[in-house]
């Protein structure tokens, strides 16, 4: 009973959204000194080959607003997610969502000749909306309140609130949202494979 109680507490979750507070607090001190070795800019990546800003820009925030609308997102839907997919599995989930959202962004900055920089964990957090999406498509019956028209819904809202707002890198959350969703699909094949393995083993 005690290990499945510690399977079900979303540590993952919150232990970035204490990285993410942590880092921010780091940033509001030391200056511009973190934004400028982990924003995201096609210069500073493609140019300069430092591909490390695909990961350290989930993690820096350009205000309060911005951290604290990302960060509760990220415990509630991640602890969620976290609770049906594993620890390991919603870390690199989440980790490939958000990995996905700045590649996203590079491209559409470099097509549009855009040298701006950008930071947040929004394209990873938008790929946990695609995770969740892909789970319930396969798996409804583990979150019987929750339907895919409320998660579509609630994606839909989220896109329009982003394309209808400014400085906003839409980019980010339509590539962390569609890698979500694949990566999401593709783990929940794997898991009714495995399954249907072990079924078969136990019949044979």
């Amino acid at each position: 009973m005690k290990v499945k109680r510690l399977r079900n507490v979303p540590w993952v979750s919150g232990m970035l959204v204490v990285i993410n507070v942590i880092v921010f607090l780091m940033c509001t001190f030391s200056g511009n000194v973190l934004y400028n070795k982990g924003e995201l800019d096609v210069v500073s990546v493609l140019a300069g080959k430092q591909y490390g800003r695909l990961l350290w820009a989930m993690f820096l925030h350009a205000g309060i607003e911005h951290i604290f609308n990302n960060m509760v997102l990220l415990f509630f839907l991640g602890a969620m997610i976290e609770k049906v997919t594993g620890h390991v599995t919603f870390l690199v989930l989440y980790f490939l969502s958000g990995i996905g959202g700045n590649l996203c962004s590079l491209l559409v900055k470099l097509l549009q000749m855009d040298y701006s920089a950008s930071v947040g964990a929004s394209g990873a957090i938008f790929g946990l909306d695609g995770v969740l999406l892909a789970w319930i498509l396969l798996y409804r019956q583990s979150m019987p309140d929750v339907t895919p028209k409320r998660v579509i819904l609630m994606i839909a809202l989220s896109l329009y609130s982003g394309f209808t707002a400014q400085n906003i890198d839409n980019a980010a959350h339509v590539g962390g949202l569609v890698t979500g969703f694949l990566a999401g699909l593709l783990f929940c094949a794997l898991r009714k494979h495995r399954r249907q393995k072990k079924t078969k083993e136990v019949w044979t």
